[in-house]
């Protein structure tokens, strides 16, 4: 598993392994072309080729919710690049490292991306992301068309309010604007952790074998999709 930050990726792989998995910290920037691609050169040497890629990495960038100072047509390219580079590129480099391996593993491979709800409802605040999460939605999709003749499945996971640490904090400290979110939501609550484990485990085990190029919801309600 990657992350930015070496602890945080050490942190999980001790989880993993102390659940009885085989785990490997490793440090990339995913921005990066070349970093990623070294990351995951450690990784096949170490664990062999990748069989399941999971793009999970995201950030808001610099304008990160509704409150943003100033409206997206008043900033530029500083306040942008963080978002597009983690959100869109981030994940074109990680599926571009890892689809070689997962040609010449000469077995099923599975590339799931982790996006927002925003990306199909948008959000005031959020535009910037927003178009990077349905940017990282269509490569999918045109990625699912080009792997498929390889039996590699390529899908996204949408995702709307999850109890996250900073997200519930950021309730309980003001539970008025909490309560007039969680309006907006069929399911009157937040998203666990777990709920949205169980469908990236679905899609990528044999279960999903047969489902490509799509995007599932797991947001409680906040969007509907046919």
């Amino acid at each position: 598993m990657n992350d930015y930050v070496l602890d945080r990726a050490e942190k999980v792989a001790e989880e993993v392994r102390a659940a009885g998995g085989k785990a490997l910290a490793i440090q990339a920037d995913v921005t990066d072309l070349e970093s990623v691609k070294a990351a995951v050169k450690v990784t096949e040497e170490k664990l062999g080729k990748i069989g399941v890629l999971v793009n999970n990495a995201g950030n808001f960038g610099a304008t990160p919710h509704a409150d943003a100072e100033k409206p997206f047509w008043e900033t530029g390219p500083d306040a942008w690049n963080s978002s597009i580079g983690v959100n869109f590129y981030g994940v074109i480099n990680c599926t571009s490292a890892c689809v070689p391996g997962m040609i010449a593993r000469g077995a099923p491979g599975r590339i799931i991306t982790i996006i927002s709800e925003a990306g199909r409802y948008g959000d005031v605040g959020l535009e910037v992301y927003a178009g990077a999460k349905a940017g990282a939605a269509g490569f999918m999709r045109a990625a699912a068309r080009a792997l498929g003749r390889y039996d590699i499945t390529a899908n996204c996971v949408a995702l709307a309010g999850m109890a996250t640490p900073p997200v519930e904090q950021n309730m309980k400290a003001d539970p008025e604007r909490a309560k007039k979110a969680l309006q907006k939501y069929v399911i009157r609550r937040l998203g666990r952790p777990d709920e949205v484990a169980s469908m990236v485990l679905f899609l990528a085990s044999n279960a999903g074998s047969y489902v490509t190029g799509q995007t599932y919801g797991v947001n409680g309600g906040f969007v509907f999709g046919l």
